[in-house]
């Protein structure tokens, strides 16, 4: 029988939150520093390095994704649909993610197929893991509000995964591998493995479905195809979102060529040291010695703290304002707060860290706008056409997400191929390779303009988006009657 409305306990939401801090653990650290292990630890050329990240990306954006996300649907076992992909991926999922880093010593062209292996079997591994577990949350409750509760629970795993990666990580592969950063990685994935396996395993035991379809319900999905496709807002949505993500990999992905190759190394000493010397004072000594990867993780930390503050206001402003005025407005500002990047010097370590902050503001704010926005769309679809198709819909962005992510994670090691970026194999001395003029400038402009394209793009479509204030209360009125004259 189908328990819709049983209240989740805390047990419960902390259990299932634990998968998507293990999943982000992998998430951030392919989107922050896969290109750089690549080039920069493993040896690959750059070009190389974007073909793989841009080929198996795809492959898994629109093979892997919606395969899986069949299949599941389709599951059936005595723990549910869903779960069982927890548990069964949970150690595969490690094993690959620690073999995605590691760094065999093969010639180079067998480097290049062990990159691209481990990389698809990682991805394939993701998608089998974390489309069941995104699909979970909609059948362990039928109530909303522990549905919102579920999704802040969530948000809170997320950020301490994406706050670690970030910022920790890069001093503590330095610190574990004693300046050998192939081994400090290693060391850290093992780690990792183990930790988001376990955390795995718990979101297996800890939840359960409650939402059984009933045997004979079906639908069409030549009808959800074509409703979507008629549904002008959807389809701004899914490429706002592709070119969301496209920014988001393309500077992710940039900024720690930009410590170790543009930044001023005394600069950023003379910035930072008084920084580490007060979070040493109360105990926090995480960040280690080397200027480059404290410094990073310090630049990070910034932006997420200021992220997060923008992601308790943006209710506020959307409730005020509407979600499409709001997202549109935040994210042009937040926009030049990347380009602005442009025209920082080496020495201009204030300036730099100050916009990241700003940016990190202005951004946050559009964070859960963009989820709520693709929630509406589905409600649009349902006023629209008398039937609903939230799945598909969440789905293809989810297809949006991910081609945006390959796109904008192959842009940066394809334009550092460009501008003449020497690739470095792990070595002590790797680090003090002299990069040309021609792969400054094209670094520099990897964190600026060329991110700030698609944020651009971005706020020109939504000139389009016709879901204002205005017509969210019309349609949220409308269906609320239709529904409870349905009952």
């Amino acid at each position: 029988m189908n328990n819709t409305t049983q209240t989740l306990s805390v047990k419960e939401k902390i259990g299932y939150s634990l998968g998507d801090l293990a999943a982000n653990l992998v998430f951030q650290t392919i989107l922050t520093y896969l290109a750089y292990f690549y080039t920069d630890i493993y040896g690959l050329e750059a070009n190389h390095a974007s073909a793989i990240m841009l080929t198996v990306g795809l492959i898994a954006a629109f093979g892997f994704n919606p395969i899986i996300g069949a299949i599941a649907d389709r599951t059936t076992s005595r723990w549910g649909k869903f779960r069982p992909w927890i548990l069964w991926t949970s150690i595969p999922l490690g094993v690959v993610a620690l073999l995605a880093f590691t760094t065999p010593d093969f010639e180079y062209k067998g480097k290049v197929i062990y990159a691209a292996v481990t990389y698809t079997l990682l991805l394939l591994l993701y998608a089998a893991n974390n489309l069941p577990y995104s699909a979970l949350s909609g059948v362990i409750t039928g109530d909303m509000g522990d549905r919102n509760s579920l999704s802040a629970y969530r948000f809170v795993a997320v950020m301490f995964a994406q706050f670690f990666v970030q910022v920790f990580m890069l001093p503590i592969i330095e610190t574990a591998g004693g300046g050998d950063k192939a081994l400090g990685i290693e060391i850290v994935m093992t780690w990792l493995a183990v930790i988001g396996t376990v955390m795995l395993l718990i979101t297996f035991l800890t939840t359960r479905e409650r939402i059984i379809p009933k045997p004979e319900q079906k639908s069409s999905l030549i009808e959800d195809l074509g409703d979507l496709f008629k549904n002008k807002p959807w389809v701004i949505i899914l490429v706002v979102t592709t070119l969301v993500f496209i920014t988001l990999a393309m500077k992710g992905g940039s900024y720690v060529y930009y410590f170790e190759n543009y930044i001023d190394k005394e600069a950023l000493t003379e910035f930072i040291q008084p920084l580490l010397e007060s979070l040493s004072g109360i105990g926090i000594n995480f960040f280690g010695e080397n200027p480059v990867s404290a410094g990073f993780g310090l630049f990070n930390a910034g932006g997420i703290i200021f992220m997060i503050l923008g992601i308790s206001l943006s209710k506020k402003f959307a409730d005020k304002y509407g979600k499409r005025d709001v997202f549109k407005i935040a994210l042009f500002i937040s926009t030049l707060f990347i380009l602005i990047f442009y025209f920082f010097s080496p020495t201009s370590v204030v300036l730099i860290f100050t916009a990241q902050v700003c940016h990190g503001f202005f951004y946050g704010l559009t964070i859960p706008l963009l989820w709520a926005m693709i929630a509406d769309v589905a409600d649009y679809s349902e006023w629209k056409n008398n039937r609903r198709a939230t799945a598909i819909i969440f789905s293809a962005m989810m297809v949006g997400l991910k081609g945006g992510l390959s796109i904008g994670s192959a842009l940066v090691t394809y334009f550092l191929g460009v501008y003449g970026y020497v690739t470095k194999e792990n070595t002590l001395a790797a680090d003090f390779i002299s990069q040309p003029e021609t792969a400054i400038e094209g670094t520099k402009l990897l964190v600026s303009i060329y991110p700030s394209i698609p944020f651009f793009l971005c706020v020109a479509l939504l000139m389009f988006y016709e879901i204002n204030k205005k017509m969210e209360v019309e349609i949220e009125t409308e269906l609320k009657e239709r529904r409870t004259d349905n009952k």
